[in-house]
């Protein structure tokens, strides 16, 4: 069974400063219907304008990734911490017992356009980590890249929790395909340009859940980037 989440029916706040659109309930926004996907709790699409960022402020327990489309992002936490997230760069921070950063635009120019996705852990009272890698455009092309896994496998960024994260850019007219392990549920979030999930259309910012397939096949409409979690 596939359900969409249509881009327009999220939650949406102009911050002036900030644009937001909150897949799930977050913050101001909040919809009984939707608090997440299994273990995906948050998918916020932001775009922050030239010069503007949030200021410090602290999570915990909470496996926190940022994925940039657009533009860079500067970061700073408690734990020492600095550095720029660029579109090639996937950042996991891991907020355990408690951390505090501050995520800013360093342009004085241009928006920054990122997904901000928190993944609920395996386990509470985690020591908080870090941790930051480049993959560069050609690993994503035409094919699913692991960008983030519970075992770090194949360059991917460690997630404490059983779900597995990939990237793909689909050029006009390819197909790529996803088997889905028994006992597993798959969200796929299209973050610009349009696919289709098994024939059902999506555009920039829809998601879908997915339970009880087996197979998906994700087909360009006629160009798209996604991010698929697998999720246990």
């Amino acid at each position: 069974m596939i359900t969409i989440r249509k881009a327009d029916e999220r939650g949406h706040f102009d911050h002036g400063w900030l644009d937001t659109y909150h897949t799930f309930s977050f913050a101001e926004y909040y919809d009984p219907r939707h608090m997440g996907f299994r273990t995906l709790r948050v998918i916020n699409e932001d775009r922050v304008h030239p010069g503007r960022g949030f200021p410090t402020h602290a999570h915990s327990d909470m496996e926190i990734l940022t994925y940039v489309l657009d533009g860079a992002l500067e970061h700073r936490d408690s734990m020492g911490n600095g550095s720029i997230i660029r579109p090639a760069d996937v950042q996991r921070m891991s907020a355990g017992t408690g951390v505090t950063h501050s995520e800013y635009n360093p342009s004085q120019t241009d928006a920054v356009h990122l997904l901000q996705i928190w993944i609920v852990p395996e386990r509470r009272g985690l020591t908080p980590g870090y941790e930051q890698k480049a993959f560069a455009a050609a690993e994503k092309e035409n094919r699913l890249r692991l960008i983030a896994a519970r075992d770090g496998r194949d360059g991917a960024v460690t997630l404490h929790q059983d779900a597995d994260v990939y990237a793909s850019r689909l050029d006009d007219g390819r197909t790529i395909a996803h088997q889905v392990r028994p006992h597993r549920s798959v969200w796929v979030q299209c973050c610009r340009g349009a696919v289709t999930l098994n024939g059902e259309p999506l555009g920039a910012g829809d998601g879908a859940a997915v339970t009880d397939e087996r197979t998906l096949s994700i087909a360009a409409a006629p160009a798209g980037e996604i991010l698929l979690f697998d999720l246990g």
